[in-house]
């Protein structure tokens, strides 16, 4: 009897261990598979932050790097200083060019005679005189302009001609009223700095604010943008006021008139 009690209980035990044993299992189950559901909603929160990042407003509307806006080749790299030896030689040509042209008064083919009278003087005197020197005669390179670069340059110089033609055509016809008084506005400021200075002194200044505005912008974006932003809401609140006293009216009077 003894031993039948004792087979009795460890059948009891071990039935109690087993029952415990798939609580422990099923519990870690239950707990991975959490665990992984909770792994895979991880993402969620990625997915809305890229979302916010999207809607982040851009200066003049750029989905873009500044960089690629550039064309990201190396005028982009010249603009935004990603080698500060080459943007800082084309600076300083430019304002050797402008100090020769616009202060000391210097004229373009005046330089030009005097640099090639130069040249050619000393390449013909030591071109005759290199057997008294004992040097040997100078290699003159032979210059031959390849053609399809100015091919290159003439086509995407008409192709912008053709755009802005069109859409002074399509401004001139009076199709679109907010183009035509950004046109307006924009052809009267630019007046205004004719009257200021010459060509040369506007081509240096543009080529200046080239080779500083893009570079400081892509450094403190993160400022101008939400400042360009709040202008922008401003300008857009502004113009709707003016549109609706003064704009609609003008389309009004103008479609009377057309009727009439």
């Amino acid at each position: 009897m003894a031993e039948h009690s004792e087979s009795a209980d460890a059948k009891v035990e071990q039935t109690m261990m087993e029952k415990i044993s798939e609580k422990i299992h099923d519990h870690h189950d239950s707990s991975s598979s959490s665990s992984s559901d909770s792994d895979t909603e991880k993402p969620a929160p990625a997915t809305e932050e890229s979302a916010a990042k999207e809607k982040v407003f851009r200066l003049f509307g750029r989905e873009r790097p500044v960089h690629h806006v550039f064309g990201g080749g190396k005028p982009a790299d010249v603009f935004l200083w990603r080698n500060k030896k080459i943007s800082a030689g084309v600076l300083g040509g430019a304002t050797a060019v402008y100090v020769l042209f616009e202060l000391l008064q210097y004229h373009l083919l005046t330089l030009v005679c005097h640099i090639l009278v130069g040249t050619l003087a000393i390449l013909f005197l030591w071109s005759n005189a290199h057997t008294i020197i004992h040097k040997t005669p100078p290699r003159i390179p032979e210059v031959c302009l390849p053609e399809e670069p100015f091919l290159q340059v003439a086509s995407e110089l008409r192709h912008q001609i053709n755009w802005t033609f069109a859409q002074l055509h399509n401004i001139a016809s009076g199709r679109e009223l907010k183009k035509f008084l950004i046109v307006i506005a924009g052809l009267w400021v630019l007046s205004i700095v004719g009257s200021w200075c010459n060509f040369l002194t506007l081509f240096y200044i543009t080529f200046v604010l080239l080779h500083t505005v893009p570079v400081l912008y892509e450094k403190y974006e993160h400022k101008v943008d939400p400042l360009a932003e709040k202008a922008t809401v401003e300008i857009k609140k502004q113009y709707g006021v003016f549109d609706a006293k003064v704009l609609t009216k003008v389309r009004e009077t103008v479609l009377k008139n057309k009727r009439s």
